[in-house]
């Protein structure tokens, strides 16, 4: 005969298994990167940097992970064997931003560098930690992002100006001269056109990659600030200044989609990964996250959770079973368990946190790292 205690356990809730890696964190403040145990949630250490980071990528298949300092234009890469800084690399006198670019045939994963002091787009090798090929840019740069086909685009907000970089041949295919100020760019997943979004004109215009020429313009009712795409490419979802709301855009078929309520003054955004997708939302004024379903028909609020200080940056688990939040000003990690958003609760009640992890001073990145690859 089974006991009452044990019937009772068997249907209580599962405990959470938590992921075999680490969140290395981008400390900003503290100029340090926060390595939290995932598998115990607890924080394991803090490996000190000569520089204050603002991004951390993880290697795509070895257990490293690589900051970014832009004001020294320095690169730290982050063994999650030993916790500790393996190897620097200065590419730059400054720079703006860091992407990683997949390994392409024989030629290794690469990081690209873009610089401000030069005006210049820097390949950094992952194999040989080494700056190798240099584009020179035609004005001076704000921001980039890679796409399919060993592309890049660059934007500049003086010029009005994004420059299409072939990353294979390390050269400029064309600049494209834009009508408004490229504040944040967008590649469509098959790389043949490329979405700008401007802040000033509360506008996306998309263009043809191959010429360049412009495809539509859609004016938003938002000033866009935030780009994220879904897993398909399918849908990009936009926030920005001017309305409490993510606006979707449809890339293939050039137009906007639907605006749904996302909680106040929502900003930076996650996507989770499995079939019953859900998009999360930082809601920074509110110390919260709104959890919306965008993979159905009738989009709409699911919960919302109530988190740290100034939540600026979500990251989903390769897992898919966790979302990791950065408190940029509690200077702490609120970890949400996927399972718990799906959970039917009262009306208005918030999804509680699994649990939270104090990391360090203005946190602004996180990269997950597996303890073994």
């Amino acid at each position: 005969m089974i006991s009452a205690a044990a019937g009772a356990a068997a249907c209580g809730p599962q405990k959470a298994a938590g992921y075999r890696g680490y969140a290395l964190v981008a400390n900003q403040g503290s100029s340090n990167v926060a390595v939290v145990d995932l598998l115990r949630f607890r924080l394991r250490k803090q490996i000190p940097l000569d520089a204050a980071p603002a991004e951390i990528l993880a290697h795509p298949s070895a257990t490293k992970a690589y900051a970014f300092a832009p004001e020294a234009g320095a690169i730290f890469e982050i063994d999650a064997a030993s916790l500790a800084v393996s190897r620097r690399a200065r590419a730059c006198n400054h720079a703006a931003a860091m992407a990683l670019a997949p390994a392409n045939g024989s030629a290794s994963p690469a990081l690209w560098i873009l610089s401000r002091d030069p005006d210049e787009l820097i390949e950094l090798p992952l194999d040989s930690f080494v700056p190798r090929r240099r584009v020179r840019l035609p004005f001076p740069a704000d921001g980039f992002t890679l796409g399919a086909g060993d592309l890049a685009a660059v934007a500049s907000y003086r010029d009005h100006a994004i420059a299409v970089v072939s990353l294979d041949r390390a050269a400029i295919e064309r600049t494209i001269a834009a009508r408004d100020e490229p504040s944040v760019l967008q590649f469509r997943r098959d790389g043949l056109q490329l979405l700008a979004g401007s802040h000033p004109g509360r506008a996306i215009t998309i263009f043809e990659t191959a010429s360049g020429k412009t495809v539509a313009r859609l004016p938003l009712g938002i000033a866009p600030r935030n780009f994220c795409a879904d897993p398909t490419g399918g849908q990009l979802f936009v926030t920005g200044d001017g309305m409490d709301a993510v606006v979707i855009v449809y890339p293939y078929q050039t137009e906007i989609g639907e605006t749904i309520l996302a909680g106040h003054a929502p900003d930076a955004m996650a996507v989770t990964l499995d079939s019953a997708s859900l998009l999360l939302v930082a809601n920074p004024e509110d110390r919260r996250v709104t959890a919306l379903d965008v993979n159905t028909q009738g989009k709409s609020l699911v919960t919302v959770v109530d988190v740290g200080q100034q939540p600026r940056r979500i990251v989903v688990t390769p897992d898919n079973a966790y979302a990791l939040v950065l408190n940029y000003g509690s200077g702490d990690l609120s970890v949400i368990r996927r399972a718990s958003l799906s959970v039917a609760r009262p009306f208005r009640r918030p999804t509680p946190v699994f649990t939270m992890v104090p990391v360090g001073q203005e946190p602004v990145a996180a990269a997950v790292v597996p303890w073994s690859a």
